[in-house]
């Protein structure tokens, strides 16, 4: 796919022809340096927005083709979100915000069975109750993720997930991902920094200049002493 955004001398190419394949249960590491096309990519995949040029197929579905309400009723069953910062919501308990994806797009009887058995599997079946402001930030972040998987996503994309934590909670976080990948044959998209912290993973994607290659470091990124 390709993004371009401007027009005439102020067009910028922020994805060059990227194509990305992920397959089901995998965790796919985005990485690149600022401002190199991974959080586009992302958006991309995440529907936030449109590609200039390209197709975006998730469950078989051409993406592209949807209108405005479809692509926000599609994003809402498809695609969980995880972000740097938890955007939990204050002045709700943990258990209140884990929910809000079902309740937004139509809750059912099992919804807060599924969300109490997330919160259980992520460590938190002491801190549904509390209020969101009340717990830590890596509690944050697992109760982010429980949220990210409420809706028994096709795709859970992650944006710098461990860039506002310490190493050892980040390294926590990284598990958890990697164990619920495992568990629910969940797919994780994820945009880091922190490559390192990752370790194995089913496949890496860099992009640079907006370009895309399958692996941690092309040939031409590398640096010849």
């Amino acid at each position: 796919m390709t993004k371009i955004y401007g027009e005439g001398e102020n067009k910028v190419k922020a994805l060059d022809n990227a194509t990305l394949s992920v397959e089901q249960g995998e965790i796919v590491l985005i990485v690149g340096s600022s401002g190199s096309g991974k959080s586009t990519l992302l958006n991309m995949i995440g529907l936030l927005d449109r590609p200039t040029k390209g197709k975006i197929f998730i469950d078989g579905v051409d993406t592209t083709t949807l209108d405005d309400d479809k692509i926000s009723s599609f994003r809402n069953k498809k695609l969980g979100f995880i972000f740097q910062f938890s955007n939990l919501l204050t002045d709700l308990t943990v258990l209140e915000n884990v929910l809000l994806p079902r309740q937004i797009g139509g809750t059912n009887d099992t919804a807060e069975k599924d969300a109490k058995d997330l919160l259980k599997a992520v460590g938190l079946g002491d801190q549904m109750y509390k209020r969101a402001n009340k717990i830590s930030g890596g509690q944050a972040q697992r109760a982010a993720i429980a949220r990210g998987l409420i809706n028994k996503p096709s795709i859970v994309l992650a944006d710098e997930p461990t860039g506002n934590l310490d190493s050892v909670t980040s390294e926590t976080i990284v598990q958890l991902m990697k164990s619920m990948a495992k568990k629910l044959n969940q797919t994780f998209v994820i945009v880091t920094h922190d490559r390192q912290h990752f370790g194995d993973v089913d496949k890496v994607i860099t992009i640079k200049d907006g370009k895309a290659f399958e692996g941690d470091m092309p040939p031409e990124m590398e640096v010849v002493a």
